[in-house]
C-alpha cells in the first residue's frame, strides 16, 4: 500500500506501519511530499515519524483515529463497507433543516442510538439532518467544535462506519444528511498539522490564535487538504452537503479566493456524481456576494445562515435587548418584518453592536429566497447562553407556536433545533471533556469569567467539565407524548406539512413577499396565504387584507369578517387563505 505525507520542512520521514518502521522517500512528481510502499490492510495502525523525532504523529488525512485525536492512524477500506441502497439526492430548494448534535440527541450519544428516532423525523417532515461536527475530538463528549483529524469520525460516536449507517438509514427515511465542517480552526488539543507544515500562518490572527493559511506560502497544499476533506465527505459518506463554520474567520487575500474554488470543485463533484450538493456558510458579514452565483462575480456558495433573523425573532418575543440584540430591540416588530421582506436587517445600516455600519442589500429581483436559512434556536444561540437555556425556559407556548409559524411559512429555507419541535425544556450547555486537567481548568474558568462580566455568579455557570452538564443536555424523549410538548409537535407537523403541499410557501420570489405590521403583531403575505401573529398578551385584530378562511391556528379563533379582519387570541398565529 502506497503511504504520502506533506512534509515540507522535514529532511526525513518515515512511516511505522503496525509497528514496522519503512523510511519514505521525497516525492519527485510533488514538491513537499514523502511516499513510501508498505504492506498494510483495512484496520492496520500507522504513523508517521518527522526528523527522528521520539513521537510518532498520526496522518493529517487519516481516515479514522481509532484511539483518540493522540493515536495512531487506521488504513479504512470504504469499499469494504456495504450500502443498502442507492440515493439520487434531495436538493436544498424546498428543504426544511434539522440541526442534530450526534452526542446529545440521545442519552446513548451514539449514531446508531440516533437510528432510532429517525422515524419520528421523517414524521415531523424534515427533508435534511444536519449533524454537528463529528471530527475527532479529545474524550467522549463535546460540541465537536475542537475537532482534529478533518478526513475522520468521532470513534464514540460509533466511527466511520457508525456515520455510514446512519447516512444509509437516513437515506431509507428519504431524509438528506448535512455536515457541520469547520475549516477555520483546530482543537487545541491534537492538533499536530504545525508539526507537517505551514498549515497556519500569522499573517492573520482569529479568536482561536494564528489563522488557517489559506494565502501565505505553502497555503496551496493547505487549500488542497481543506478541499480534499470536504469532498471526501460528500463522496464516501454519500452526504448531501456540508454546512461551513465562520467563514468570515477564513482570511484569505488571494484573487481567487478559497470559498470560490471550494465551490467550484464541489459542483464539479455534483456533476461526476449525478446528484445534487449544496454548501451551507454561517457568515456574520451580512454580504449577498456568499452566495451569489460565481459567474456574477460572488463565491458561488449555494445558501447561508441569516442570523439576523434569528436575533429580530427572538428579541420580538422574548424582549431581550442585550449585547446584540439592542438594535432589533429597538426596531420591534418592525425589525422582524424587514428580515421577513428584506433578508437582512443590518444591510448597510449602523451595528450599535458593532459600533459601526454593516451588511449589505440583497437584491431582491435576482436572489432566490432559499439560499437563506430562517430558524428561531440554533446551537450557538442555546448553548452560549450562560446556562444554555431554549426559547421554552423564556415564552409561553404560544410564543413558540407563533415563532414556528414565521419559520415555517418564511421564504426562507426553515432550519429546527433538535428538540425544538416539541418545545424541549432540557437545557443544551457548553460541555467538554479534554484530558489535560490544565487546559480543562483553564476552560472552565474562561467560561465563568466571561459570565461574569456580565453579571452572573459563577456558581451559576454550568462547569463545562462535569459530565452532568452534558447529561442534562441530552434530550428527554419522554416530553414528546406530554402536554403542551404534544400540541406544540402537532403544530409543528401541520405547518411542515402545508410548506410541502403548497408550492406558494416555498415561492422562492422575493418581491412577492408582503409584510405588514403593528405594534405586537404582524402579517405575513405569501401568494394567497396571509400568516398572522399576536405577540402580545392581549387579542388583537390582524388586518388579512382581503376576505380569508383559517387554515390552520394555534389557538381557535373567529372567522376574518368581511373585510379581512382577524380577531387574533394572545400570543397565537393563524394562518389563513384569500377567498376568491
Amino acid at each position: 500500500m502506497l503511504f504520502d505525507v506533506w512534509a515540507p520542512g522535514a529532511a526525513d520521514v518515515e512511516v511505522r506501519v503496525d509497528g514496522r518502521a519503512h523510511d519514505m522517500q521525497r516525492d519527485p512528481e510533488r514538491g513537499g511530499w514523502w511516499v513510501a510502499d508498505a504492506p498494510a490492510a483495512d484496520g492496520s495502525r500507522y504513523a508517521f515519524v518527522l526528523d527522528g523525532s521520539d513521537r510518532a504523529l498520526p496522518d493529517p488525512r487519516s481516515r479514522r483515529q481509532p484511539d483518540g485525536p493522540d493515536g495512531p492512524s487506521a488504513v479504512l477500506d470504504h469499499e469494504s463497507f456495504a450500502w443498502q441502497r442507492e440515493w439520487p439526492g434531495r436538493p436544498l430548494p424546498g428543504a426544511v433543516l434539522y440541526e442534530l448534535h450526534v452526542g446529545t440527541f440521545t442519552v446513548e450519544g451514539t449514531f446508531d442510538a440516533a437510528v432510532e428516532r429517525l422515524p419520528h423525523l421523517a414524521e415531523l417532515g424534515i427533508t435534511h439532518i444536519e449533524l454537528m461536527p463529528v471530527c475527532p475530538f479529545p474524550g467522549t463528549h463535546g460540541w465537536g467544535y475542537e475537532g482534529v483529524s478533518l478526513w475522520a469520525v468521532h470513534e464514540p460516536y460509533g466511527g466511520p462506519d457508525g456515520l455510514k449507517r446512519f447516512v444509509d438509514a437516513a437515506h431509507a427515511h428519504g431524509l438528506g444528511v448535512v455536515l457541520d465542517v469547520v475549516h477555520n480552526h483546530l482543537g487545541p488539543s491534537g492538533n499536530y498539522l504545525p508539526a507537517f507544515g505551514p498549515y497556519f500562518t500569522d499573517r492573520h490572527h482569529t479568536p482561536w490564535g494564528d489563522a488557517v493559511n489559506l494565502d501565505a506560502p505553502g497555503s496551496d497544499e493547505v487549500r488542497a487538504y481543506l478541499i480534499g476533506s470536504a469532498l471526501a465527505w460528500l463522496r464516501d459518506y454519500r452526504l448531501d452537503g456540508l454546512r461551513l463554520d465562520a467563514v468570515h474567520a477564513l482570511v484569505d487575500t488571494r484573487a481567487l479566493h478559497f470559498l470560490e474554488e471550494l465551490s467550484t470543485a464541489v459542483d464539479a463533484l455534483s456533476a461526476a456524481l449525478g446528484r445534487p450538493l449544496f454548501l451551507i456558510a454561517e457568515s456574520d458579514q451580512n454580504d449577498p456576494r456568499s452566495t451569489a452565483p460565481r459567474e456574477a462575480g460572488g463565491l458561488g456558495l449555494h445558501a447561508q445562515w441569516n442570523d439576523d433573523f434569528h436575533h429580530a425573532l427572538h428579541a420580538s418575543v422574548t424582549g431581550e435587548s442585550f449585547g446584540y440584540y439592542e438594535d432589533f430591540a429597538r426596531a420591534g416588530v418592525g425589525g422582524l418584518a424587514k428580515v421577513l421582506a428584506d433578508v437582512f436587517f443590518h444591510d448597510g445600516t449602523y451595528s450599535g453592536f458593532r459600533g459601526r455600519t454593516h451588511g449589505r442589500p440583497v437584491d431582491r429581483t435576482t436572489t432566490a429566497a432559499h439560499r437563506f436559512l430562517a430558524y428561531a434556536q440554533t446551537h450557538d444561540q442555546i448553548g452560549n447562553r450562560a446556562t444554555g437555556d431554549r426559547l421554552a425556559a423564556a415564552v409561553t407556548p404560544g410564543l413558540l407556536a407563533a415563532a414556528a409559524a414565521l419559520v415555517l411559512t418564511s421564504p426562507y429555507t426553515p432550519m429546527l433545533f433538535m428538540g425544538e419541535e416539541w418545545g424541549a425544556r432540557t437545557p443544551w450547555q457548553f460541555f467538554t471533556d479534554h484530558d489535560d486537567p490544565e487546559l480543562a481548568a483553564a476552560i472552565t474558568r474562561g467560561r465563568r469569567r466571561e459570565f461574569a462580566a456580565h453579571g452572573w455568579d459563577a456558581e451559576d455557570i454550568p462547569d463545562p467539565q462535569d459530565p452532568a452538564t452534558r447529561r442534562r443536555s441530552c434530550l428527554d424523549w419522554a416530553e414528546p407524548v406530554r402536554e403542551p410538548h404534544a400540541t406544540l409537535l402537532a403544530w409543528y407537523r401541520q405547518l411542515i406539512a402545508l410548506r410541502h403541499a403548497e408550492p406558494e410557501l416555498t415561492d422562492p420570489d422575493l418581491e412577492a413577499v408582503r409584510v405588514d405590521h403593528g405594534k405586537q403583531t404582524l402579517c405575513l403575505g405569501r401568494g394567497r396565504f396571509r400568516i398572522a401573529v399576536n405577540l402580545s398578551a392581549e387579542e388583537a385584530v390582524v388586518p388579512l387584507h382581503g376576505p380569508c378562511e383559517v387554515v390552520a391556528a394555534w389557538t381557535p379563533c373567529p372567522p376574518p369578517d368581511a373585510y379581512g379582519r382577524l380577531l387574533l387570541p394572545g400570543h397565537s398565529a393563524a394562518i389563513a387563505t384569500l377567498v376568491v
